[in-house]
């Protein structure tokens, strides 16, 4: 069999895979006012269709390298995609919130490999003069995933049911199955590596109680909740034991601390932690802000967002071909700065900007994320012992998980609280021009037939409207600054290693010879 031919179709099935799992980090929200009554919950228990995806995948995402080792990647892949698969049509056909969560919570345990083993899949398969490329098209899968989720759950929702938002995993699911089955190789298995269960145990605790702390915090007003506290604490505490154990095991810890003395990989981590704020947190703000504020309905919600898409895949295709031509820190530099930049334009919206403003703000978004992602996932490995490659892996999609998880719990966290502020504010300013019968009056003197309280009621609501507007610009501009504080990390990463080792050298030659 071609192996360049091997080598594509292997490529084809492992971004089947991470596009399958990437679009249901999001896809799955605009349905979730529809799935709240069908399956008879109120929303509060319908966000935990939400949680229990987030918080299992999370978890699952740390043991992926030992269970790849262990069990030998293409074996533990085709498990994740048959599991994924089948907990998908569960879902769809789910018809109570118990079994929802339970089905959600297959997905995330299955789905948790399919991001990090495709990274690993493409950087082995690749030789490093082209990993720039490689990790392009990882890119394409993880960022276009999350990006068109909305968009493509609006459609299916609107012209069948929220039922297809989990059935179209169906074909996907047996398209990359099948391409592994085929052409895809085993890597070497070493069953005699230990799993380190009490390793294991205080991440997968730590993990968990950050994650319910962060999806639930919202609603229990944070620190005033005592299930918040209890969280926080026992967060920390198994955190510190984890750190503790794994720096002191005798024998194999869960994770090798030397995987985290590469400096490279190490500052990515925290760049990869910022790209998982910004990625999904302005994409969880520009909904509610679309539709709540601007009036927009689903599907033209999902159509003004989905030109981000565009940006991002544009920016793959360039940067896949210049990162081996340009330092990949200049590079991300520039990707940084863009993505700054149309967060400061997204922080002068208002509510009758135009759509074409909507989309040129997020094309540049886009772009300018596309422009990280790339060189960052490649720097983070040009250094890094490729016998980490796997652990290396499931860690990288972690933090960007938990950054995701903390910039959207952040954002609205203060989106409430600087709603009301502002609200306050400009009640406030209104105060000095009279009383609120002089206000209500000259606000709807030009308004025949309304007056009183209906009168007072629509001031409150057009405050309250601007009060909120002004919450999200807020949001907007602290993601800014985010983006920027992040800039000076750049400085301590170094380009990929001019020299390589014996084992390295010889396996690009037998990747040339094939």
């Amino acid at each position: 069999m071609d192996s360049l031919f091997q080598k594509r179709m292997v490529t084809i099935s492992i971004m089947l895979a991470t596009i399958m799992q990437a679009l249901d980090t999001t896809i799955a929200n605009v349905a979730l006012p529809h799935m709240q009554g069908s399956l008879s919950a109120t929303q509060e228990q319908a966000t935990w269709i939400l949680t229990s995806y987030i918080v299992a995948a999370a978890i699952m995402t740390a043991p992926v390298g030992i269970l790849a080792a262990r069990l030998g990647r293409k074996r533990l892949f085709m498990i994740s995609v048959v599991g994924f698969t089948l907990a998908s049509i569960l879902c769809g056909t789910a018809t109570g919130l118990i079994e929802m969560v339970i089905f959600r919570l297959l997905q995330g345990v299955f789905g948790a490999a399919l991001v990090p083993l495709s990274q690993a899949v493409l950087l082995d398969i690749n030789p490093r003069e082209k990993h720039g490329q490689a990790m392009a098209m990882w890119g394409v899968g993880v960022m276009l995933g999350p990006i068109l989720g909305p968009t493509l759950g609006g459609w299916l929702t609107e012209y069948y049911n929220w039922r297809w938002v989990f059935y179209i995993n169906v074909p996907i699911g047996i398209a990359a199955f099948m391409g592994m089955w085929i052409f895809m190789k085993e890597t070497e298995k070493k069953p005699d590596r230990k799993f380190d269960v009490f390793g294991f145990v205080l991440l997968a605790l730590s993990i968990g109680a950050v994650q319910m702390m962060l999806d639930r915090g919202q609603n229990l007003d944070w620190f005033s909740s005592t299930e918040i506290i209890a969280e926080i604490i026992l967060a920390g505490l198994s955190f510190y034991l984890f750190v503790v154990h794994i720096l002191t095991a005798k024998s194999q810890p869960f994770l090798e601390p030397a995987m985290f003395k590469d400096r490279n990989y190490a500052v990515s981590l925290a760049l990869m932690f910022v790209v998982g704020i910004i990625l999904l947190a302005s994409m969880a703000l520009l909904p509610p802000f679309l539709q709540n504020l601007m009036g927009y309905p689903v599907l033209l919600t999902g159509m003004v967002l989905a030109p981000r898409g565009v940006g991002v895949m544009v920016a793959m295709v360039l940067v896949g071909r210049l990162v081996g031509k340009i330092d990949a820190r200049w590079l991300i530099l520039f990707g940084l700065l863009l993505t700054a930049f149309s967060l400061h334009e997204m922080s002068l919206f208002n509510t009758e900007i135009p759509v074409s403003t909507l989309v040129y703000t997020g094309v540049i978004q886009g772009f300018g994320m596309g422009f990280v992602f790339v060189p960052l996932s490649t720097l983070a490995y040009a250094t890094l012992d490729p016998h980490y490659r796997n652990d290396a892996a499931a860690i990288f999609s972690l933090v960007r998980n938990i950054g995701s998880s903390v910039g959207i719990s952040i954002v609205f966290a203060l989106l409430a609280h600087n709603t009301q502020v502002s609200h306050s504010d400009l009640v406030s300013h209104l105060l000095p021009f009279g009383n609120t019968q002089h206000i209500v009056s000259a606000y709807t003197g030009s308004i025949s037939g309304m007056e009183g309280t209906t009168a007072l009621a629509f001031l409150n609501a057009e405050v309250t409207k601007q009060a909120s507007t002004i919450a999200y610009l807020n949001d907007f501009l602290l993601m800014m600054y985010v983006v920027l504080f992040s800039v000076p990390l750049l400085a301590l990463l170094h380009g990929p290693k001019k020299a390589e080792t014996p084992d390295e050298l010889a396996d690009e030659i037998a990747t040339a010879i094939e």
